[in-house]
């Protein structure tokens, strides 16, 4: 892990896990904060025992510069950074729908940019996060960023023309599942089980079936299969939910969220 310095602008859900994984990594670098609202500032300097800076301040301490703020207030952010001793630093911004484009049009000419997308599980440290670089940014800048994100999940490096299918894949994919456990614990309630007993049931198969998952190697039709015996409980499920076009839905619902990841896209550029 880099010693390097780290300034997180923003405070929210997204700044502090990136503070919390920072901090759990014992990295020797110090890491500061800024943040708008005196509330959290306090919980932050409580919390996690950081500085809590202004921007100007922070950016002055720092080598790395997070930009962890939400993406309407991404100008009033860039114009402040601008404003600030930017130059040789990297950036790195977990800002939704924020282009690298558009990070660098606010920015001095040169700054390296690298644009990251953790999802919701980086607050607990299981994050998929992609990482895109900039028109500027080095291997080492590129490197920096993958290992300071890493500290809260898995990270890949992508192209940035596909991380508005990487948003709708693994960014709204907790969605997804927390819809379809929902929709499990509903149905073991319709057939007479108690909720807390449904949930129990349905959210420790889901972390189960993750780690076979992850760690088995297999393809998911492998593992589906070796739990669909002939004539059994199983494929009657499977073929009513083939019979309602379950797995189209999703295709279909997965593609409506990466549309709808460019338009926002589109409409933060031209802003």
């Amino acid at each position: 892990m880099s010693t390097q310095n780290i300034a997180i602008v923003g405070g929210g859900k997204i700044g502090e896990a990136l503070l919390s994984g920072l901090l759990r990594a014992q990295t020797s670098a110090e890491i500061v904060v800024v943040e708008h609202y005196p509330a959290r500032q306090d919980y932050l300097r409580e919390h996690y025992g950081v500085r809590v800076l202004e921007l100007a301040e922070a950016v002055a301490v720092a080598q790395t510069v997070v930009i962890a703020v939400k993406p309407q207030d991404i100008d009033a952010v860039l114009g402040q950074l601008a404003g600030t001793d930017i130059l040789g630093k990297l950036i790195v911004s977990v800002a939704a729908g924020i282009t690298t484009a558009k990070l660098e049009r606010g920015l001095p000419a040169g700054v390296a940019v690298v644009r990251c997308f953790p999802n919701t599980p980086a607050l607990v440290d299981e994050a998929m996060t992609a990482v895109s670089a900039g028109a500027h940014a080095s291997s080492e800048h590129v490197q920096r960023a993958q290992e300071m994100l890493s500290t809260v999940g898995k990270v890949v490096l992508v192209p940035e023309a596909q991380l508005d299918a990487v948003t709708a894949l693994s960014g709204s994919g907790p969605a997804y599942f927390f819809y379809l456990v929902e929709a499990m614990i509903d149905a073991g309630i319709l057939l007479g089980l108690p909720r807390a007993l449904a949930a129990e049931l349905i959210v420790q198969s889901a972390v189960g079936s993750a780690i076979m998952l992850r760690d088995s190697g297999e393809h998911p039709v492998q593992l589906r299969e070796a739990v669909t015996s002939p004539g059994g409980t199983t494929i009657a499920a499977i073929r009513e939910l083939e019979r309602h076009a379950v797995r189209s839905a999703l295709i279909a619902a997965i593609e409506a969220a990466r549309d709808r990841s460019v338009a926002l896209g589109q409409a933060a550029d031209e802003s």
